[in-house]
């Protein structure tokens, strides 16, 4: 089955059947003096419309927290996304944004410069989740059932994330010769440019903007809704992990690796986020056994404070 996937990715021609640039993307709205960019835009948004849901959410019966356990959420997870995203990037994939000096000597704050792009998901996962366990210790709520309502809305701002990303023309493909394939460039290029220098490559933003974010979205939706899932602690969370572990492992074999990563994965065999996936999806596997294995909640068991 990997076999396949890699062949799949594999150029044998180059023939484009579209070329990004021409499709008339732009990095954001200009305000004039400042250009609001489609990649804070789709964090913001993702964020507001996982607020959303997630007070619509509470009003179901036997929800673990209250509005006001909502609202602080909505402050630290936010905090924990944006911090976390952006120190997860920085170990993981690019150590040297911690310390980096420009040509006089000095040193360039280049951790900080969250414009120039560069999150990690892995990162934010870790800063959400210490933003949740901060919550629930003030409040005394369940952490479990509380990570279970808010991974239910995570998809939500994975999918807006990876369409940014294809707005943006970044984190591209690996190179291949499918009919839908696509030749991307920098905003700063012309189409012309793109023609004359550019490869053709998997939409590899889509692929994970549909795993990612409306398989997965899909599924929990569903299972909150119209199933009593709720009602076990862990298995609503538990079945993120797993979706979104085995939606990045499948789709890294159809993204371009960052550059400075690429001679570590050619000698490795999977890409830096595919190693990450693993302890991912056996910690969503770990913790789905348990749910199913634990009794339900009683109807009404875990009502949330005043």
């Amino acid at each position: 089955m990997l076999s396949l996937l890699v062949a799949s990715a594999t150029p044998e021609s180059i023939e484009p059947a579209l070329q990004w640039a021409d499709l008339g993307l732009t990095e954001g709205i200009s305000l004039g003096f400042f250009t609001l960019r489609w990649y804070s835009l789709a964090y913001l948004g993702g964020i507001i419309l996982g607020y959303w849901h997630l007070s619509k959410m509470i009003r179901s019966p036997g929800a673990p927290m209250a509005q006001r356990h909502a609202d602080d959420l909505f402050f630290y997870c936010t905090l924990g996304i944006i911090l976390g995203g952006r120190l997860g990037y920085a170990l993981f994939y690019k150590p040297e944004l911690f310390v980096t000096f420009n040509g006089d000597g000095f040193v360039s704050w280049a951790l900080l410069r969250l414009w120039d792009g560069g999150m990690s998901f892995h990162g934010g996962v870790l800063g959400v989740l210490l933003a949740i366990a901060w919550v629930c210790r003030t409040g005394d709520l369940k952490f479990l059932r509380v990570c279970d309502y808010i991974a239910v809305n995570v998809p939500l701002g994975m999918l807006l994330g990876r369409l940014a990303n294809f707005v943006n023309g970044e984190l591209w493909g690996r190179e291949t010769d499918v009919s839908w394939g696509m030749i991307f460039c920098d905003m700063q290029k012309t189409a012309e440019t793109c023609l004359t220098s550019g490869v053709v490559r998997h939409p590899s933003q889509l692929y994970q903007a549909a795993l990612e974010g409306a398989l997965l979205l899909i599924v929990l939706f569903y299972l909150f809704w119209r199933t009593r899932a709720r009602h076990r602690p862990g298995l609503l969370v538990g079945v993120f992990t797993i979706g979104i572990a085995a939606a990045r492992f499948i789709s890294e074999f159809f993204r371009q690796p960052d550059a400075h990563l690429t001679e570590f994965a050619q000698s490795t065999g999977l890409s830096m986020g595919q190693w990450l996936t693993i302890p991912l999806f056996l910690a969503g596997l770990f913790v789905v056994i348990r749910a199913m294995r634990s009794e339900p909640l009683a109807s009404g068991a875990a009502k949330a404070a005043d």
